[in-house]
């Protein structure tokens, strides 16, 4: 008999579900910048203008590491022969974002 939650009696596995929490972390990061960048570029205030360049930047950064974490996660879900690579790629690019982010 296949477990309650388990798609043909296979059952989601560790590494699936941490890598769907960083994906939904680095997701709603990368939202969340983007509406502030939206948000000061509909006030246009002048104050706001000087931060701008480097909240476009954050929010490229962290669209471009959903779009990377998206790829890790698609690859274990599907059970594809890359995922391997995918999820290499993935926590490359998440210790490149934390080493560049971590306060020094």
């Amino acid at each position: 008999m296949p477990r309650a939650g388990c798609k043909n009696g296979v059952p989601v596995q560790p590494l699936t579900v941490l890598t769907g929490v960083i994906l939904g972390s680095v997701a709603s990061i990368a939202f969340g910048l983007a509406v502030s960048a939206l948000v000061s570029v509909l006030a246009d205030a002048p104050q706001l203008a000087a931060e701008l360049g480097t909240l476009w930047r954050h929010t490229l950064v962290f669209t471009g590491l959903t779009g990377i974490c998206g790829l890790g996660f698609l690859g274990l879900v599907k059970r594809t022969r890359w995922r391997w690579y995918a999820q290499a790629l993935m926590w490359a690019a998440l210790a490149v974002v934390v080493r560049a982010y971590w306060p020094r």
